[in-house]
């Protein structure tokens, strides 16, 4: 009987959803908003947004859930806004420009590419 309700409350651990991440000053709404400005549908698949069979750039749905960022950074808030920032600073063999994004609209992406769709 002990071993049923351990795998019980087991199971029914791994069925919860990872806790959302948040990032600290971001905007999800404005972080959408501003996906769509600088197109990054053009490249990516983005939960949310409609994109047209994007397929350069890895899809971005489930962010939250991978342990590497562009396969280079720990996935963190900080990480995230400093790849969105410079690309190719991070990995100069990355195909992702460097858009110029400010340091708070690279908050506000982060916010949006973490959040739960």
């Amino acid at each position: 009987m002990p071993a049923l309700l351990l795998s019980a409350a087991f199971a029914a651990g791994c069925a919860q959803e990872p806790p959302e991440v948040q990032v600290a000053g971001g905007d999800a709404e404005l972080g959408r908003a501003l996906i769509e400005r600088y197109g990054c549908v053009a490249c990516h698949t983005v939960p949310g947004i409609p994109s047209y069979g994007a397929n350069v750039g890895p899809p971005l749905v489930h962010l939250a859930e991978r342990g590497y960022l562009a396969g280079v950074l720990p996935n963190t808030p900080g990480d995230m806004v400093r790849w969105l920032r410079d690309p190719p600073a991070v990995d100069p063999r990355t195909a992702m420009p460097n858009l110029g994004l400010s340091p708070a609209e690279a908050v506000h992406i982060a916010a949006y590419l973490y959040a739960r769709h």
